[in-house]
């Protein structure tokens, strides 16, 4: 079977115990309400922002619950690559809105579908994306079209592409790989926070920093790999966040997908190396699964 075709089911359908908050001393960002930033696992994220919690691209399936992704990177290797740091039940605590960037299943994945509250608000990227969402029970989706307001919480659409031009130039693969969004929190008085989703760093990236100049900027650096194409990530890696340092030096800059998933081919090992070899480490920060950082 053609590795397209073999991956396409994925895109279609598509590590213990608790952390103390670790206090940012790295740039000035603005003042502001601070905001609380846990991560997960792999690019599963509880931000809680202005008040609100927000639960961004739940995976929540237990260690090795389902088979690599076709066509990927290491695809031998079963999914997730490691637990969650603690229950679902811990996960979805206090959570008040679901975020799903895109439906791949490393970011929505069939425990989740089972375990989120139906009633719980879900907000997506475009109608396709809430169509599924709904086909599977949940009753109050909201398609994020350019920006919403969620209890006080601005929520604004950004841009990206899940994989390189080059990628992208085969018409099959392009709709394989499909859409994807990023998203940006704002709130008077509080601190700014922008998860750029799964992209490889684009004008829209740069568009979302200069536009809306976050304190905080969430980035998916697995630079996770498609066999064949191992010189071209679908994701953001080493190189990308050194430039998000470079295009927002008064951010903080949060590394989040990695070793979690098979594809992903960066870890926060080799990642944390390169951060110290670019004397960035003051600007970056590779959180644990299960650690929370507030800024």
């Amino acid at each position: 079977m053609h590795p397209i075709k073999a991956f396409a089911p994925w895109l279609v359908s598509l590590s213990l115990g608790a952390f103390a908050a670790n206090v940012w001393s790295g740039p000035e960002t603005s003042p502001g309400t601070p905001v609380k930033v846990q991560q997960i696992r792999n690019a599963t994220v509880k931000i809680d922002f202005a008040g609100t919690t927000f639960l961004v691209d739940p995976m929540l399936s237990a260690k090795a619950e389902f088979p690599g992704f076709p066509g990927t990177y290491r695809s031998e290797l079963r999914n997730p690559l490691v637990d969650l740091p603690f229950s679902v039940e811990e996960v979805l605590d206090s959570v008040e809105a679901v975020v799903v960037t895109h439906t791949h299943t490393d970011h929505w994945d069939a425990a989740a579908q089972e375990a989120i509250p139906k009633s719980l608000p879900v907000f997506t990227q475009n109608e396709a994306d809430a169509k599924l969402i709904r086909s599977q029970g949940f009753k109050d989706v909201r398609v994020l079209k350019d920006s919403s307001t969620f209890k006080g919480v601005k929520l604004s659409r950004t841009g990206g592409q899940h994989g390189s031009d080059l990628w992208f130039a085969d018409p099959a693969r392009a709709e394989a790989m499909g859409t994807v969004m990023g998203v940006v929190f704002a709130a008077p008085q509080a601190k700014t926070v922008y998860v750029a989703g799964d992209t490889v760093w684009r004008p829209e990236v740069d568009q979302a920093l200069q536009q809306h100049r976050p304190d905080v900027v969430i980035l998916n650096t697995g630079s996770a790999l498609m066999q064949g194409f191992e010189e071209h990530p679908i994701i953001m890696g080493k190189q990308d966040t050194l430039q998000a340092v470079k295009a927002a030096p008064h951010a903080a800059v949060v590394a989040v997908h990695m070793d979690a998933v098979n594809h992903m081919s960066l870890s926060r090992k080799e990642l944390r190396a390169f951060v110290q070899d670019k004397n960035i480490e003051k600007n970056v920060f590779i959180p644990a699964d299960g650690e929370s950082l507030k800024f």
